[in-house]
């Protein structure tokens, strides 16, 4: 006997909530800041998001719906990605919040803007970790049939890294566990974050 629960995703899944994000999961914060064509700024997280390439890097993250981040990137070419602590992570929900058009999310969630050095768009001065990034490309999701969706994938260049010297450790690498990374996970609220007694190790295979 099959002891698995089956759906088919395009005939609905049946549960109390989509098991999607928690089975991919947990995932980074994409807490992406950007401007408009005026020099208005925007912060906002998205839970599509991850790193793609080592050299050079690419990171990126998928916006459902063609919102104000994506329109600003898609303009400027730029963004900044702000790493999301444990001490921040609240101040992020705040940016998730529906606001008017050209409302400043870092006011409204009581952060502080940081020129970048390469790019236009601010940082967010109380995260440890910041890349400025350049836009690589911008990509319509489609299905396999070939309908297109309203979700954009939005891949950038990270061209200046901004890093907390606290983190890096006495000979140069970096704690993750110290910076207290938060991660989104499954249902409309759940997150966790990072601890080194959950860490392990495992080598990668040496082939004679």
């Amino acid at each position: 006997m099959d002891n698995h629960y089956f759906y088919e995703p395009s005939k609905g899944h049946g549960l109390a909530h989509d098991p999607l994000n928690a089975i991919i999961g947990p995932r980074p914060i994409g807490w992406i800041s950007s401007r408009d064509k005026t020099g208005a700024r925007n912060l906002a997280p998205y839970s599509f998001f991850n790193c793609f390439n080592y050299s050079p890097p690419i990171i990126g993250f998928a916006s459902v719906g063609y919102k104000d981040s994506l329109a600003n990137i898609i303009d400027s070419g730029e963004f900044v990605w702000n790493l999301t602590t444990r001490q921040l992570a609240e101040k992020m929900n705040l940016t998730s919040a529906n606001l008017p058009p050209n409302a400043d999310e870092f006011a409204f969630a009581g952060l502080t803007p940081t020129p970048s050095t390469i790019v236009a768009a601010d940082r967010v001065s109380e995260s440890p970790v910041n890349f400025e990034c350049k836009l690589s490309q911008c990509i319509q999701l489609q299905a396999a049939n070939g309908d297109k969706m309203d979700t954009w994938l939005v891949l950038g260049e990270v061209v200046a890294v901004h890093i907390a010297k606290h983190l890096l450790n006495s000979e140069g690498i970096y704690q993750t566990a110290l910076a207290e990374p938060i991660l989104r996970a499954g249902g409309p609220s759940a997150y966790y974050t990072i601890s080194d007694t959950l860490r392990f190790d495992l080598a990668r295979p040496k082939l004679p």
